[in-house]
Parts: C-alpha cells; sequence; structure tokens
C-alpha cells in the first residue's frame, strides 16, 4: 500500500498480529526503561527533552530477537521497494510516549551533514503497536502522530500524518523529515529501527 501523498512510503501490514503487539506491548509495560537519546554531533547521543521526550524500554533479549528476526524476513520487500541493497539492520529501539511525550521533526540519517556511524542509515522503519485515536479510549492514544514533512509539496500540504492499525510497519527513507507530535492522552507503543 502506498501513500499517495507523499513519496516513498512503504507500508506492510498484519507486521504484527494484534495477539503479538499485545504481548510486545505487556513485555515493554513492566520491562526497564530510561529517557531516549538524540544524536548530534555527539557519537553517544545525549538526552535533551526539549528535542525528545520519550522512553527507551529494554525488553527481554526473546522481544528483540522476534522483532530482529520480522524485519530480516521483510528486508527483501523493502529492499526492492526502495531500490536499495540493505545490508544490516540496527538493533530495535522499543519507545513508551507517555502524555507530554513527542519527538521533534528530524531526520535519521542519509543527508551527508554529520559524520556520525547514524549517518549510514538508508532506510528508517516504525512499527506501530498501539492505536491511534481523536477520542481517548482504552488501551488508545491521543496525539503522538508520526508525521511526515514533504518539502517537495506546497506548504498547505507539506505535513501529512501517517495513520496505521498496530501491527503496522511503515518505512521511509532516512533523509525524510519526520516528527511524533505530543501524546495529549494515553500511551503510544512503537519499534524504531534501520536498514543501512
Amino acid at each position: 500500500m502506498r501513500c499517495e501523498t507523499v513519496q516513498d512510503l512503504f507500508f506492510l501490514k498484519q507486521f504484527f498480529d494484534q495477539a503479538t503487539c499485545d504481548h510486545v506491548v505487556a513485555a515493554m509495560k513492566s520491562a526497564q526503561s530510561s529517557a531516549a537519546t538524540v544524536y548530534g554531533r555527539d557519537t553517544a547521543g545525549s538526552i535533551n527533552e526539549s528535542v525528545r521526550r520519550t522512553r527507551r524500554v529494554q525488553p527481554s533479549r526473546e522481544i528483540v530477537e522476534l522483532v530482529t528476526t520480522r524485519l530480516w524476513a521483510c528486508k527483501a520487500e523493502v529492499e526492492s521497494y526502495f531500490g536499495r541493497s540493505l545490508n544490516e539492520c540496527e538493533d530495535p529501539q522499543f519507545l513508551h510516549y507517555r502524555v507530554g511525550d513527542f519527538f521533534v521533526a528530524h531526520q535519521d540519517g542519509n543527508t551527508g551533514l554529520l559524520r556520525l556511524d547514524t549517518e549510514r542509515r538508508l532506510v528508517s522503519t516504525v512499527i506501530f503497536l498501539s492505536r491511534e485515536s481523536e477520542l481517548p479510549g482504552s488501551n488508545t492514544h491521543c496525539g503522538g502522530s508520526l508525521v511526515i514533512t514533504d518539502l517537495r509539496a506546497p506548504s498547505d500540504r507539506a505535513k501529512v500524518r501517517v495513520s496505521a492499525d498496530p501491527g503496522t510497519l511503515v518505512a521511509f527513507r532516512s533523509e525524510t523529515t519526520h516528527e511524533v507530535t505530543p501524546v495529549t492522552h494515553g500511551e503510544r507503543f512503537s519499534i524504531a529501527s534501520w536498514y543501512r
């Protein structure tokens, strides 16, 4: 499925079924977490809550391997869609956004601006684990939208909110500008990773 208004978005529905999403979210809720870092000129990353405020969760090795195995299983489809040979997949980041959490507009790599290891990222992925809703409800979150900015589009259509069901993977070129809007209700659970 291709998004009609923004080029280069790849959707893979049912990357995980609902039972697997529920299993991963339960594991995330019971695991240790810490403030997520941002990368600039510091290769180790730093905490800057004016840029990114979310929790990075450290689930069990079993959960990490489950996600990594699925990412490798769909690599050929991603390569075919983007017309790129992909050789590596970074360890996934398990992210828990609470009310007020966000990530400002940024690119993940492949921009030529920095000389960091993250610059080698070619394709970014987000796996949605929870449902976004316009109205508060159980097991949903309001806000926390993944927003893609298409710099080629007229200003009134430059920002597109990507909405997907839990279990859907969306992939885009790592130089694509994107953000996560502030969560206004509930909790947003997602997984980010990158192909190189």
